[in-house]
C-alpha cells in the first residue's frame, strides 16, 4: 500500500512539474508574440508616420494592444526602436546568409544569389524600406544605431570583398576587390533608396535588372545578360 501511495505521489508530482513547465513555456511564447506584434506595429508606424511622429500610443493602437503592454515590454520609445532596428537587422542578416549558403562554394553563384536576395519581396518592400530609411536618417546622431548595424554591415561587405577577390584570381580581372565590392554594395543601397522614393519606372524587378547589368559589366566571364535576365526574384 505504501509503495502504491509513493508511486501515485511521484506520478502526481511529475504531472505538476509538466504542467508548470507548460505554463512557463506558454507565458514565454505569449511574451514573444506580444513583442513581435509591437515590433511589427512599429515598422508600420515608421513607414506611415516617420521616426519623430511615431509614438508609443501609435504602436499600441496599431498592434491592437493596450498602451500599458507597450510600456511593460519596452519601457520607452527608444528601447522599442532599438529592438525594432535589431529585429530588422537580424532578419536581413539571416536572409542574405541563407542565400549565400544556398549558393555553395561557387563565387559567381554566391554573387548572383546575394544580389537577387536584396530584391526579395519579404525584405524589399515599401513598408520595410521606409522603416530602414527612417533609421538611416537618425543614425548619424545616434551611436547606438551605428553600433548595432555597423558589425552586420561590415560582415556583409566583407563577403562581397572575398567573392570579388576570388573572381579576380580565377579570371585575372583588372580591378581592386575592395573598391569593386564597396561599389556594388553602394549601388544596391542606392537602388533601395530609389525604390523607397518611388522613382518613376523603378520597381523590384527593374532594380534587379540594373544590378544584374552591373554584374555582367564587371564580371563578363561569369555572367551574361541573357542568363542573368532569366533570373527570377521572389
Amino acid at each position: 500500500m505504501a509503495a502504491m501511495k509513493s508511486a501515485a505521489l511521484e506520478g502526481l508530482s511529475s504531472e505538476i512539474e509538466k504542467s508548470a513547465e507548460g505554463e512557463k513555456r506558454g507565458r514565454k511564447a505569449s511574451k514573444e508574440v506580444r513583442r513581435h506584434q509591437l515590433i511589427e506595429a512599429t515598422i508600420d508606424s515608421l513607414a506611415k508616420r516617420g521616426f519623430s511622429e511615431t509614438t508609443m500610443a501609435d504602436v499600441a493602437d496599431g498592434a491592437g494592444l493596450s498602451r500599458g503592454i507597450v510600456n511593460f515590454h519596452f519601457e520607452s520609445k527608444e528601447k522599442l526602436l532599438v529592438a525594432t532596428l535589431k529585429y530588422m537587422a537580424d532578419e536581413y542578416s539571416a536572409h542574405w546568409r541563407s542565400a549565400y549558403q544556398k549558393a555553395g562554394d561557387d563565387p559567381a553563384r554566391q554573387l548572383e544569389l546575394l544580389v537577387a536576395a536584396d530584391f526579395d519581396r519579404s525584405i524589399c518592400n515599401k513598408r520595410k524600406l521606409a522603416a530602414w530609411c527612417a533609421f538611416w536618417g537618425e543614425a548619424k546622431s545616434r551611436p547606438t544605431y551605428q553600433a548595432l548595424c555597423g558589425a552586420r554591415d561590415e560582415a556583409y561587405q566583407n563577403v562581397f570583398v572575398e567573392i570579388c577577390a576570388r573572381l579576380k584570381t580565377d579570371s585575372a580581372y583588372d580591378y581592386e576587390p575592395y573598391e569593386t565590392a564597396v561599389g556594388l554594395c553602394s549601388m544596391l543601397e542606392g537602388l533601395w533608396l530609389r525604390l523607397m522614393m518611388g522613382t518613376e519606372g523603378m520597381d523590384r524587378e527593374s532594380a534587379h535588372r540594373v544590378a544584374t547589368e552591373y554584374l555582367a559589366s564587371v564580371f563578363p566571364k561569369q555572367f551574361s545578360r541573357q542568363a542573368l535576365g532569366a533570373t527570377r526574384i521572389a
